[in-house]
């Protein structure tokens, strides 16, 4: 009972790619969007902010929900995917990772943007000043100060991204090494009253979302390894 099935090792490994490629997505989606909201003094700011923040207090279904009709045939979404000959993303592991970077994204916007917001603008001034252009600013000052915001999103976006269930079979199904990650694989159990497998795979994702954690609380403790210095 307590061994893995490959199943099981399939849906692990489906989560942990699902997780990694999204955190990858996120953070290179994040950084201008933050940098922009902690910048920008447009009327716009506080609608954008809500916009992304929105994940954060709507039921995963109803995110679930207006994706798949976007990302369907009918969908502004579906019918761009369908004009590039990519076809419709729904119940595919692409839809999985679109859904994702949605769902998660002010978990890696928000320590981005706080990590922007108190550098303040001086550092970037000073080094305007000096001749730096925009990509020298964004590698020698931006990414060393705000290591730690970095470092913070891009394992909670991780973190958050395991645990996903909602809006995850809202748009993929539950379809085994395409869509059928740990979560859904727990559900899966639990609806054929596998209550062992389901406490087992339930256990393995809490000790492993637990240690991800606690990397991060560690690296808070330790200033240091926050840092470049």
């Amino acid at each position: 009972m307590n061994v893995l099935t490959s199943a099981d090792w399939q849906a692990l490994w489906l989560t942990c790619k699902l997780a990694g490629l999204t955190t990858a997505l996120l953070l290179l989606l994040a950084t201008p969007l933050a940098w922009w909201l902690a910048n920008t003094r447009s009327r716009m700011r506080g609608l954008i902010g809500a916009i992304v923040a929105l994940p954060l207090v709507l039921p995963p279904t109803v995110l679930g929900f207006y994706l798949l009709l976007a990302l369907g045939p009918q969908g502004p979404i579906g019918a761009l995917t369908q004009w590039l000959g990519i076809g419709l993303l729904p119940f595919s592991f692409a839809g999985l990772v679109v859904a994702s970077v949605f769902y998660s994204l002010p978990f890696v916007v928000q320590p981005i943007q706080n990590a922007i917001e108190a550098m303040g603008p001086r550092p970037f001034e000073v080094a305007k000043t000096l001749g730096a252009g925009p990509v020298d600013r964004f590698f020698s000052i931006l990414i060393p100060q705000a290591r730690a915001g970095f470092i913070t999103a891009a394992i909670l976006g991780f973190a958050h991204t395991l645990g996903e269930f909602g809006v995850v079979l809202m748009i993929g199904g539950n379809i085994p090494g395409e869509t059928q990650v740990l979560s859904v694989q727990i559900y899966e159990q639990v609806e054929t009253l596998q209550y062992g497998r389901a406490h087992y795979l339930s256990a393995l994702l809490v000790g492993f979302s637990l240690l991800i954690l606690l990397l991060l609380y560690g690296l808070r403790r330790n200033p240091r390894l926050m840092s470049w210095k």
